[in-house]
């Protein structure tokens, strides 16, 4: 079966059963964002296809939030000992940026969620342990996942809306995808170690 067809079925499926499959999907994503477990972005790109760019924003914003913050309460109820043995070192640093930042905390912890500065997984997990108030947590993580959420629900749309493999070889995506190298791999061409 094709991918586009799968997609019309479930299309389909998702307008027969919308409320079904709304609560299906916020339950897999939280689950994931839970327990860590790698792939909600293909969530959020599904997102995206099935709901638009508003509906599946606010899908994505509303289960990645909730899901980040079960993992906060559950990594402040038995996270400490995975924590420490998982990073030792970076739980270290982010106490003491943490502690040095206490004044000005919301855009400390806003700044990481946007940036990918720290992972996403390592902030759930080490925000309580650390003493990062859940109220800051909640509300940096809700607005800093605007703008990845915006990204991956607008790809998700671009992805549903390919009819065939050739869609995605056109000349704007070729040019785009060449430039993107070019640009990521322009500083370690002019980097003074390398030479």
């Amino acid at each position: 079966m094709e991918p586009w067809t799968l997609r019309d079925h479930l299309e389909s499926y998702t307008s027969d059963y919308t409320l079904q499959v709304l609560v299906g999907y916020c339950m897999v994503y939280i689950f994931m964002q839970t327990f860590m477990i790698p792939g909600t972005i293909f969530m959020s790109l599904l997102a995206g296809a099935l709901f638009g760019v508003f509906k599946g924003m606010a899908l994505v914003i509303f289960a990645a939030t909730s899901g980040a913050s079960s993992c906060y309460f559950l990594s402040k109820l038995i996270g400490r000992p995975l924590a420490f043995s998982l990073w030792p070192d970076k739980l270290t640093l982010f106490q003491n940026q943490v502690a040095k930042r206490r004044e000005s905390l919301l855009n400390y912890t806003l700044f990481l969620r946007v940036t990918p500065t720290l992972p996403n997984t390592f902030i759930n997990v080490a925000s309580p342990i650390v003493d990062v108030p859940y109220h800051i947590f909640f509300l940096a993580t809700f607005l800093g996942l605007i703008p990845a959420a915006f990204v991956t629900v607008k790809a998700g749309i671009a992805l549903g809306e390919l009819r065939s493999v050739d869609d995605l070889y056109d000349f704007q995506s070729i040019a785009t995808m060449f430039l993107i190298g070019v640009a990521s791999i322009t500083p370690t061409l002019f980097s003074k170690n390398k030479w």
